[in-house]
């Protein structure tokens, strides 16, 4: 293994400069906690199988004599280290939906403040944010996302796509990356709207009562009864958001499949 490595060491790299970028932003490997050493490991024997089989021809004419190249061989890295933080980005860019969506219905149902910390997401997170976060963590595992990821997604990006051509094909990268962020917040207020739009109607009908008899104090009632419902709600919504999760990450990767086909113009 080690002699196939020194041997092709300049090809090698190119390809574990992607894949060890794509792990440090992918969800669940992206957390302060994995060991670093894990990372490295773990993209290191990615990259041995990867590296056989992935098509890199077209890297061998920027290579000098002795298989390393300053100038160019740097760029090269740089730019399939670019490649793996779009790749990882853009499947953060789907969890961030399920977190926003959590957020949206904690501030309705008057649970904003209580927030800590989310590993996986590495930021202070309501709890319900971190509630849909890993139950959309749980649907991928249990669709063998990470597996496409690595045997198939990243594959085809190195057949389909290198960083030669992630220079002229910019505007179809941003484009696309603007596109997805647009599509995280539809996808936020998809999963949201019925509780947010439920809670609403009973925040309006607890305030028309409160105003026509104001010695009810629906105030102090209300906030226990709109947690209630929007338990109940998601309760009994669960089924169709794991649906909607399995028909957002097959609908992203699609995407993201075709985006490396058209900046590869295959």
């Amino acid at each position: 293994m080690l002699d196939k490595i020194i041997l092709n060491a300049p090809l090698y790299l190119l390809v574990f400069a992607r894949i060890f970028a794509t792990l440090m932003l992918l969800p669940l490997f992206s957390m302060r906690s994995t060991p670093r050493t894990a990372k490295i490991a773990l993209a290191g024997y990615i990259a041995f199988f990867i590296a056989g089989s992935a098509n890199l021809s077209s890297y061998k004419s920027f290579l000098a004599q002795d298989g390393f190249a300053s100038l160019e061989f740097v760029l090269l890295l740089a730019g399939e280290v670019l490649i793996g933080f779009v790749l990882g980005f853009y499947i953060q860019i789907i969890f961030s939906s399920l977190s926003s969506a959590g957020q949206f219905i904690a501030f309705q149902m008057g649970l904003g403040a209580a927030s800590a910390y989310d590993s996986l997401s590495q930021i202070e997170n309501p709890l319900m944010g971190q509630f849909f976060n890993l139950s959309g963590m749980l649907v991928f595992l249990q669709t063998k996302w990470f597996q496409k990821i690595f045997l198939g997604g990243l594959i085809t990006s190195f057949d389909t796509l290198n960083a030669l051509l992630i220079v002229n094909t910019k505007d179809h990268l941003i484009s696309f990356m603007l596109k997805s962020l647009s599509h995280m917040f539809m996808d936020s207020l998809v999963i949201a709207l019925p509780v947010m739009g439920t809670l609403f109607l009973i925040t309006v009908c607890t305030g028309l009562l409160t105003k026509a008899a104001p010695q009810m104090n629906l105030l102090s009632e209300g906030f226990p009864v709109m947690i209630l419902v929007a338990f109940t709600l998601i309760l009994f919504m669960i089924p169709s958001l794991i649906d909607f999760f399995v028909r957002a990450f097959s609908t992203a990767f699609s995407e993201i499949e075709q985006l490396f086909h058209v900046l590869g113009g295959v």
